[in-house]
């Protein structure tokens, strides 16, 4: 991931009320929903969009496009509340994450816990840097 001046780590940007947050993902008559949990708040592309346009048309994942490039941008502004390490680090939480989810199985849905991302975030980057609130 991008590298920037300053040295913190994700954990410090982070309040620890998120730190148990879950972010879910799913389909409802053909339409990608995703939810931040606890509180089923529903994440909307509308804040990302003003950062990056890649897809007005909502989000997406399963694969390396422009739709799961809006939902990484979204997730990680709505995780870290902080627009640049958000610029900075989507490109590769697309890659590495968005790409691969899955709404197969049982329940037909994704799960994408803070730890996750977490470790996602500090896999594609010798030093996980994140400014501080």
């Amino acid at each position: 991931m991008s590298r920037t001046n300053d040295t913190h780590s994700i954990e410090q940007i982070r309040p620890p009320s998120d730190r148990d947050v879950v972010y879910v993902g799913y389909r409802r008559r053909g339409d990608a929903i995703v939810e931040k949990r606890p509180g089923q708040e529903r994440l909307t592309p509308e804040r990302s969009l003003d950062l990056v346009n890649h897809s007005p048309s909502g989000f997406e994942w399963g694969y390396g496009g422009s739709g799961p490039a809006q939902l990484a941008l979204a997730l990680l502004l709505d995780y870290t509340d902080d627009a640049a390490f958000a610029l900075d680090h989507y490109q590769e939480l697309k890659t590495e994450v968005v790409s691969q989810l899955d709404c197969a199985g049982a329940e037909g849905r994704w799960r994408l816990t803070a730890s996750e991302i977490d470790a996602a975030l500090r896999e594609t980057s010798d030093d996980v840097v994140a400014p501080t609130i």
